[in-house]
């Protein structure tokens, strides 16, 4: 199996013989060198498959192209990716994380004191109007800044947990917490309360009362709350693919806007078209709040029960181990999975039967510190064999 079938593969497993690879370098040479040497020359002429703009313009004019240029515009974007030196790939994060610090702080810190804000306003909604629907809001606004005090004082937890108690670190505190906080108070106590008290409110209304008491400041401080929540939403928008916390925070003020927004709307028609409407609108809120925090609760679950890394990283791994060191004869196996928000990262190699300890050791150590700073790897683990007929390392037998 050649590399490039491997690279556009998605199999985590995979065999390649690298022994025919073009020396572009001696074999006594540092791994970190050898990597941006091997990078440069494209030992495995993977720029022959690049498009060119003109290419690429020629085929967005065909009829029905649409599948064909995606297809292109994909593998020139992994293509370009894997000739990327992993240093790039290293700097580049070091980078950005060094660009997204202050506004990732202000992104926590700005929702920590809305929230917090937005909590009062609401419940005074609330409590003002009588409205279900309202009411519905102003709990989830007190479960919002609730959420967020847990986040950060778990985040700043995690940073200082005992490595000698939790060789691991904290990083899985921040999934667990949203597991527990989502599952047992977002989903359990707030959609009890509001989902009772809206079916109850339906069957015992006073069929005399055809509509509900309107309370203007309340419809004005809930929509006041909805501008907040929507300015953090597009603040947040940019920056949620860089940090996890920010993530949950920009997943929380969307599913705020909508709640916010159907619940003024629920609100407003239960006082000037016909009663139900409040009560229903507080029962639709809280199979909302079901569904958007059952959706984070299972992808919380996903990252801690071990979900492999996306495809184009494993092909990252994959070509860069394979073109590391002359030493490495063959990849076998390339694996990479979630333990909470970051990856775990299995490699395997095989090298010469009689090459020495010392190089082998060299080698495995200089890929495993390369890989382990890329972003989002937590540990890597290589281990070196000298065959590839054994059956797959670190499997019980049943």
């Amino acid at each position: 199996m050649n590399v490039r079938d491997t690279i556009k593969g998605s199999s985590t497993t995979v065999e390649i013989d690298i022994s025919q690879r073009p020396a572009s370098f001696p074999s006594d040479v540092e791994p970190a060198i050898a990597t941006s040497s091997l990078n440069d020359v494209d030992p495995f002429n993977l720029r022959h498959g690049l498009q060119t703009e003109d290419q690429l313009s020629e085929i967005r004019n065909r009829k029905k192209s649409k599948g064909v240029l995606k297809y292109h515009s994909h593998q020139n974007k992994l293509i370009n990716s894997l000739l990327k030196p992993m240093q790039d790939h290293i700097q580049d994060a070091k980078v950005e994380e060094d660009n997204n610090r202050i506004p990732v702080k202000i992104a926590v810190y700005a929702s920590l004191v809305a929230n917090v804000g937005l909590c009062i306003l609401q419940l005074y909604a609330a409590i003002t109007s009588g409205s279900l629907s309202l009411l519905a809001t102003g709990i989830d606004a007190v479960f919002d800044m609730g959420s967020n005090v847990v986040l950060f004082w778990i985040h700043q937890k995690s940073k200082k947990l005992d490595v000698n108690k939790w060789p691991v670190g904290g990083a899985r505190l921040e999934n667990i917490g949203n597991i527990v906080y989502g599952f047992l108070l977002r989903m359990g106590a707030v959609n009890l309360v509001v989902m009772v008290e809206s079916v109850r409110d339906i069957v015992t209304h006073n069929p005399d009362s055809s509509t509900n008491d309107f309370h203007l400041p309340s419809i004005i401080a809930v929509a006041a709350a909805l501008s907040v929540k929507f300015l953090l939403f597009l603040y947040c928008t940019s920056l949620r693919k860089r940090s996890s916390q920010v993530y949950v925070l920009w997943e929380d003020h969307r599913n705020d806007i909508f709640l916010n927004g159907f619940g003024l709307l629920m609100s407003a028609g239960g006082s000037k078209l016909v009663w139900w409407l409040d009560p229903t609108g507080a029962l639709v809120i809280g199979v909302g709040i079901l569904l958007t925090w059952g959706r984070t609760v299972h992808r919380e679950f996903q990252l801690l029960a071990g979900k492999s890394a996306p495809r184009e990283f494993l092909q990252l791994l994959t070509y860069n181990t394979a073109t590391f060191s002359d030493d490495i004869q063959q990849v076998d196996t390339v694996r990479a999975y979630h333990s909470g928000p970051d990856y775990f990262v299995e490699i395997d190699i095989v090298m010469k039967s009689d090459t020495p300890l010392g190089k082998a050791h060299d080698v495995s150590q200089a890929l495993q510190d390369l890989i382990e700073n890329l972003p989002r790897v937590e540990r890597c683990f290589v281990h070196v064999d000298h065959e590839t007929t054994h059956a797959p390392e670190h499997r019980k037998a049943i």
